[in-house]
Parts: C-alpha cells; sequence; structure tokens
C-alpha cells in the first residue's frame, strides 16, 4: 500500500455508510493509506469536572443521557474485542473526566487482563485533569494502569481559575504527586497555551516539570471548542513555543525513530541542573497524520477513525440488537478501512466537527 503524506485534506463522505470494498484480508485495523490503528482511545464519559474555555462554555454542555452511555460489559466487551481480536495494543481512557466514571478501576482491571494477538498485556493509559485523581491513583495503578497523563495549563492558581472557571489547583498538583507515589511515573503534563491568558508560562512550566521528574506536553490549540471560537491566527504555535524554549534550555532533539506514531515531537532539555524530555504536539502547524495509529471510541459507542472525523459507525446499536463478535469486529474495520488521509485542518473548506473534544475524547 502507498504511504501518505502528512495533512493532506481529508476525503468527503459524510453519511456514508462504511465499505471492505478493495480490503485485503486482514484481522487487523488498516486503512487505504497504509496505516494500522494500534492504539484505541476510549472515551468514558462526556461529563467533565471543569469548565475549561477553550473546551466549553461556563454552564456546561447537555450531557448524555445515561441510557445513551455504554455500561462497562459493554466497554469491555468491545475494548476485549479491540484487543484480541483487531490487533489493539494500546487503551488509552480518556472522557470528558475519566475519573468521573465510576466503574474506571474495574475496566483498567479486564483491560490490563487482556492479552494482544502478540501475547502481551496491552498498555494502559488514562488521560486526566487530575481532580480527584490523589484518592484513586493508587487503585488506578493496583488495577493495572501504565500510564498517565494529566492536564495542567498554568502555575498560577488565579490563571488557573481563570482558565478552568474552577478553584482546583490544589486537588491537580495533589493529583501529580499521588501519581507518581503510586508507580505511574514518568507522569506526563498536557498544557495548552492560550494567548493572554498564560503564554508567558512556557519556559516557567519546563522548569517545573524537570524539577519536579515530570514529562511535559505542549499542545497546540486543536477546533475542537464546543463554542466554534477557535481562531488559526490568535493560536500559540509550536514554532512560538520552540522559540521560548530554545532561549533558555539546552534542546537536543530525541531521534525521529524513537518517535514512531506518538504524536508529540520531542526534545532532551536541561536548564544547567535538571534534565528531562519535553515535548510539542504540533497537530494544527505539525500534522502527523501519515503516522496516526489511533481508533476512538465513544462514552456512547460510536466508532470515530479521526479525531476530526464528520462521520461515525453506530456499534451501540449493533452491540444492543444482539450482534455477534465477529460482526462487530467488520464494522469495525470497515469504519478504519474508510479514514481518510489527513485531518484537513489547513484545507480552506474543513468544517468543525459537530462533536466537541469533550464529547469525543482526547
Amino acid at each position: 500500500m502507498a504511504t501518505v503524506m502528512l495533512g493532506l485534506p481529508r476525503t468527503r463522505g459524510e453519511g456514508r455508510v462504511p465499505s471492505l470494498t478493495g480490503r485485503p484480508e486482514d484481522s487487523r485495523l488498516i486503512d487505504t493509506y497504509g496505516r494500522v490503528a494500534t492504539d484505541l482511545r476510549v472515551s468514558l464519559t462526556d461529563k467533565c469536572s471543569l469548565r475549561c474555555g477553550y473546551c466549553m462554555p461556563p454552564e456546561g454542555l447537555d450531557w448524555l443521557p445515561d441510557e445513551q452511555v455504554l455500561s462497562d460489559d459493554e466497554l469491555i466487551r468491545l475494548i476485549t474485542l479491540a484487543v484480541a481480536e483487531l490487533g489493539v495494543e494500546e487503551v488509552r481512557f480518556t472522557g470528558g473526566e475519566p475519573l468521573l466514571r465510576r466503574g474506571l478501576e474495574r475496566i483498567v482491571e479486564a483491560t490490563a487482563r487482556l492479552r494482544t494477538k502478540t501475547g502481551h498485556a496491552p498498555v494502559t493509559a488514562l488521560t486526566t485533569n487530575g481532580v480527584g485523581l490523589d484518592k484513586r491513583a493508587g487503585a488506578l495503578a493496583s488495577a493495572g494502569l501504565s500510564r498517565i497523563n494529566v492536564s495542567l495549563d498554568t502555575l498560577d492558581p488565579e490563571r488557573f481559575h481563570r482558565i478552568t472557571r474552577r478553584d482546583r489547583h490544589r486537588d491537580v498538583l495533589a493529583g501529580l504527586t499521588a501519581a507518581t507515589a503510586a508507580g505511574l511515573g514518568p507522569v506526563k503534563v498536557n498544557t495548552v497555551l492560550l494567548p493572554g491568558i498564560n503564554d508567558d508560562e512556557a519556559v516557567p512550566l519546563v522548569r517545573w516539570a524537570l524539577a519536579q521528574g515530570y514529562e511535559l506536553r505542549f499542545i497546540e490549540q486543536m477546533p475542537l471548542d464546543a463554542q466554534g471560537a477557535w481562531q488559526r491566527e490568535q493560536m500559540v504555535t509550536a514554532d512560538d513555543i520552540q522559540q521560548a524554549l530554545a532561549g533558555e534550555f539546552e534542546l537536543v532533539p530525541v531521534d525521529a525513530r524513537v518517535r514512531g506514531a506518538s504524536p508529540a515531537q520531542t526534545w532532551t532539555a536541561s536548564d544547567g541542573q535538571n534534565t528531562g524530555t519535553v515535548g510539542i504536539i504540533a497537530s494544527v502547524t505539525r500534522p502527523f497524520c501519515g503516522d496516526c495509529d489511533r481508533t476512538r471510541l465513544t462514552a456512547d459507542g460510536q466508532i470515530r477513525n479521526c479525531l476530526f472525523a464528520r462521520d461515525e459507525t453506530d456499534l451501540r446499536a449493533l452491540l444492543r440488537s444482539g450482534a455477534d463478535d465477529a460482526e462487530l469486529a467488520q464494522i469495525w474495520r470497515a469504519a478504519m478501512w474508510g479514514k481518510a488521509a489527513g485531518h484537513g485542518i489547513n484545507d480552506t473548506s474543513f468544517i468543525q466537527p459537530a462533536r466537541p473534544m469533550s464529547a469525543i475524547g482526547g
């Protein structure tokens, strides 16, 4: 199969029925551009305990009705199918905020007990805002959680309140400490820089992360806010961040071969006292679509083959109508076979997905 160039405009086809036409016999989640999805992102809920302005309005959103959300057993069945039959090797749990899912530890434990087609336990990971993590980090580690990413955009409690509209900065710091104590290190910290709000904190955040032993990941703000207010010209770019860091740290690029399908471009960073890893996820200005290995399952049972897809494939309806695993697997394969070449953010005809990030999962 031909390889795909980075950042090609996505194909159209809203509302199309997934098709397996032309697909070779392969049990994995392959697409027409030669990519193989081995990383499953599972959204456990669309609800969140914070109200970050770049994600949702102050009043929140209309949450999914409980009956539309997959049960723990339904989630475990689909995750088992993905790992045992479809070639998935890593499962990352997201939200909304996944710590709001009561059955999280049970779901993590069931996932960690699975074995991939190569006989290994899948890597289990969690992306969280950290609120409440101090009370659950130990149980999650005992359940088999392998990795954790905690979102934190500022070191200033007042700025945190301005960004998230909640006074929970201390709780996030406590969650980070608990995650390290539970053996979930190296803990990764996800940061979005916003112009005029926290864009002066790139250097202080890296110094703090190096001193604490965390791996900081800057993420370009993406057009996935519920308000549809994202504007490219108001975005802090990867170039902006890299220039700010280059003047204060010794940055040594990590070999691109080590990166693999990881979304982050990484450097070894040193400030003369501490050394660690810092990364930038530049989904907008340096798209990495050609190496994408992700498939996504929303809290209400929809398969998304791209974070920015405008199509979804409904597994929940099939699951609840009595479909067997073989049928579910084929539908999932068809959904991924139709994956577009790229997300198309840089295409003039790009249309933001109807669902915001909180309803898709990171």
